[in-house]
């Protein structure tokens, strides 16, 4: 009989550049205030990269303190998935790119385009590829540009963005080696893409200088529908979540989500009557990274001891597209 493989997470990384865009920057550029974005999302800070740096370069950084975390040479991936909106270029993927400069010679590689749950789509599809091949290692990326497509007189959207990179190194076989991923879960509602989108750049709305002027290449959101879906959405996959897995909250030690905004997560605990203490935070440094949001937290908590042997965390994300992600991972 063939022994049922299973997947864990042996090595955690991520990635910010180091300039820091304050609220004070921005009350120099637009009708606003520290009091207004602290209020409205709890960001105070947020991160943006030079111009000489690109995705791939934030991916590769992650990248090599999530290979040496697990140990594991470059060379031993057997494939890539990066989940990003803001890739190098349309094509090949930012994957490609990453590959070759890592040297992973041996990997498969590709991007995935889910918004905001890039890197959850991309970690549920990693897991599930690993469970029904022979791979044995996985290297699973969310990484943003989100400055680059920001609009910079909009204030309602300007304020929320930064940049950044997170990664994650799965390992599958008979035994887990590291956290083991217990459940996984995708969905989406495709009537909402009008939420949250890039209008220009794609076949729809090609480059021209009418796009450029009419600021196209920018992100459009619908702030207050947005706020709806996700304090709903949120709590719903929680709870999905730990009855798929057979749990109760009072099993989850630590909720790790997408950095999105601090009032969503703040309502989103409370439908759930869960302690926000228990709820990860990190939104006031980096403000919104979209799919880098998510593995960022997770190294943060992964590298600050903050769950023990045992301990269940649930990650979980939604954005555009609109787009769901959860997972569960017993430490």
């Amino acid at each position: 009989m063939n022994k049922i493989r299973k997947v864990g997470i042996i090595g955690t990384g991520s990635f910010v550049p180091s300039k820091v865009l304050t609220n004070e920057y921005f009350e120099s550029i637009v009708d606003t205030s520290d009091e207004w974005i602290v209020t409205r999302s709890g960001i105070k800070e947020r991160r943006m990269i030079d111009e000489k740096m690109a995705t791939s370069d934030m991916c590769f950084e992650a990248a090599k303190k999530a290979l040496e975390a697990a140990k594991i040479k470059a060379e031993e991936l057997d494939v890539i998935v990066i989940g990003t909106v803001t890739p190098d270029h349309p094509f090949p993927s930012t994957a490609c790119y990453l590959q070759s400069r890592l040297g992973a010679k041996n990997a498969a590689a590709f991007d995935i385009s889910a918004a905001c749950c890039g890197f959850m789509y991309s970690f549920g599809v990693g897991t599930r590829l690993m469970l029904g091949s022979n791979y044995k290692y996985a290297l699973v990326i969310g990484a943003e540009s989100l400055t680059r497509i920001t609009d910079y007189k909009d204030r309602g959207t300007c304020v929320l963005f930064g940049d950044g990179a997170g990664a994650v190194v799965l390992h599958s076989g008979d035994t887990v080696h590291g956290h083991e991923i217990i459940y996984t879960y995708m969905g989406a509602d495709g009537n909402g893409t009008h939420l949250l989108y890039q209008p220009a750049g794609g076949s729809r709305n090609p480059p021209s200088h009418k796009t450029v002027d009419e600021r196209g290449h920018c992100v459009k959101l619908k702030g207050r529908e947005v706020y709806k879906f996700a304090v709903t959405k949120m709590s719903d996959l929680i709870r999905k979540a730990v009855q798929e897995c057979g749990l109760t909250m009072d099993d989850i030690k630590l909720i790790v989500p997408h950095q999105v905004n601090l009032r969503i997560l703040e309502a989103a605990a409370e439908r759930l009557n869960f302690p926000m203490e228990r709820v990860f935070v990190n939104i006031h440094k980096y403000g919104n990274t979209s799919s880098a949001s998510v593995p960022i937290a997770f190294d943060e908590v992964t590298r600050a001891d903050k769950l023990q042997k045992g301990d269940i965390a649930v990650l979980v994300a939604f954005g555009g597209g609109l787009t769901w992600a959860s997972a569960v991972i017993r430490w």
